[in-house]
């Protein structure tokens, strides 16, 4: 029968991971394992292998029935895909076979595509589960490879695995995904060459910052003309080049008075590798922008024949739009506003014990990418009145402190995102904060322990469910 054997027989090698012995994780090659031997007893039992992906290492663990175990097992990642595969094609003959992987970057999708090419069953086990249940799995807190591969199998063979096969992304999402990385690397470049430019500009040219911004193009444009102040304040025709980058946006009161901060300031006077480290960090940023706009552009062209894109986009802004798109999907896969801001990462988690009452956090799960621009968008939201008010009164509730308020309204934004997607309504800022919630009464002893919930982070449900696979 399934699930039922002796323990002691030498000729399947079955072993119960679970209890503590010398060398139980031992690692045998995979390709020295006899498909043969590890079956024999077990004719039409379903199975679960649970693999742990590494950079360079793979490792396997077979689940059967009765929490009996065989393996592990090791192959090269990369080079040995072709012999995993093949191997547990084989096993799956005349059985249900699951194959559970946890989610691991890149380092996987080689091998989950092949897994998928086979027609294999693949699954996919989420690395925070596998984490808190390592303990519980064999009485050990500790965890590697080996035992991370048993614990896959093991939650996989219970059910907590959801389907995870490979899909090819159809052309248009291939080409937004791009634009989207082209998009958040220009982005990474901006923000690192703006910081050397910072402390270049307060070492040789601190008073410039007063009169333009940082991240103004007119001085990002002077900068990579003339690299410092001492050949601006020499040239003549300064003021005219000056004008023809700023146009309208730079006024002449603005141009004589950085004349006049390249005449008289006090910073340290440049050498030649000073001025051409200068101009090079100002290309740089100015390159990255002209990236940032054109990949702005392409992506409002492909969301402007997407119904759905085109209202997140008249919403938060086609970049925002996009970055959601291709990190989270259609938000119409999701089965509630909640699931949606779930896989953001901005659900509440609570840690408390006895009287300690923890602190509501978000988990930050998911892509950080996602929160970022969440961030930039909520940021933006501020200019509304009914929004900003909101934001004042909860910084000033919480000791002027705008952390929680601003998190408060990426909470609210993301489910109005939803709504906007799921009833195909327009975007209206007013409707984030309406009014006065109606007052909840306390249904549990916890509940009523902690007080009323707090109107901007209101405790969300255990069951806000999760993203579909």
């Amino acid at each position: 029968m399934c699930g039922v054997l002796e323990k002691e027989s030498a000729q399947s090698k079955q072993k119960v991971i679970p209890v503590r012995k010398k060398r139980t994780y031992r690692a045998k090659e995979i390709n020295a394992v006899r498909v043969s031997e590890i079956v024999a007893g077990h004719d039409g039992c379903p199975a679960t292998v649970g693999i742990d992906v590494g950079k360079d290492d793979l490792f396997l663990m077979l689940r059967w029935g009765a929490e009996m175990f065989s393996g592990p097992w090791h192959a090269e990642n990369r080079t040995g895909i072709r012999g995993v595969v093949e191997f547990l094609a084989t096993l799956s003959h005349g059985r249900k076979l699951t194959v559970a992987l946890e989610p691991t970057g890149t380092y996987g999708d080689a091998l989950r595509y092949a897994l998928t090419q086979a027609g294999l069953n693949v699954h996919r086990v989420e690395g925070k589960a596998s984490h808190a249940y390592a303990e519980i799995f064999d009485g050990v807190p500790s965890q590697h490879d080996r035992k991370d591969a048993a614990v896959v199998a093991e939650l996989a063979a219970v059910g907590k695995s959801t389907p995870w096969p490979y899909d090819a992304e159809s052309m248009e999402n291939q080409e937004r995904r791009h634009w989207v990385q082209r998009l958040e690397a220009a982005q990474g470049t901006m923000q690192v060459w703006t910081g050397r430019l910072e402390g270049l500009l307060a070492r040789h040219w601190p008073e410039v910052t007063q009169v333009l911004q940082l991240n103004s193009v007119s001085l990002l444009k002077t900068l990579a003309h003339y690299g410092g102040p001492e050949e601006l304040a020499e040239d003549s025709e300064a003021g005219v080049r000056l004008a023809g980058w700023g146009r309208s946006l730079l006024t002449p009161e603005k141009i004589q008075a950085l004349l006049k901060t390249a005449e008289e300031t006090v910073g340290i006077p440049q050498g030649k590798y000073d001025r051409e480290w200068v101009r090079e960090c100002a290309q740089q940023i100015l390159d990255a922008r002209r990236t940032k706009q054109q990949g702005k552009r392409e992506l409002k062209r492909l969301g402007a024949g997407n119904e759905v894109l085109s209202r997140l986009g008249a919403a938060v802004g086609y970049a925002t739009a996009s970055v959601l798109w291709a990190y989270l999907g259609n938000p119409q896969d999701y089965h509630s506003g909640a699931a949606y801001r779930k896989a953001m990462g901005l659900n509440l988690k609570e840690r408390s014990s006895g009287k300690w009452i923890g602190q509501l956090r978000i988990t930050k799960r998911g892509p950080g990418a996602v929160r970022r621009w969440m961030y930039l968008a909520s940021m933006r939201l501020l200019k509304k009145k009914r929004v900003r008010d909101w934001f004042e009164t909860k910084k000033k509730r919480d000791g002027d402190r705008g952390g929680k308020a601003l998190i408060g309204v990426m909470r609210k934004l993301s489910m109005a995102l939803y709504r906007v997607a799921i009833d195909k309504v327009a975007f209206d800022a007013r409707k984030l904060f309406p009014g006065k919630p109606l007052k909840q009464k306390a249904t549990s002893a916890r509940a009523r322990q902690k007080g009323p919930p707090h109107r901007a982070l209101a405790v969300t449900s255990t069951s806000e469910g999760r993203r579909p696979r």
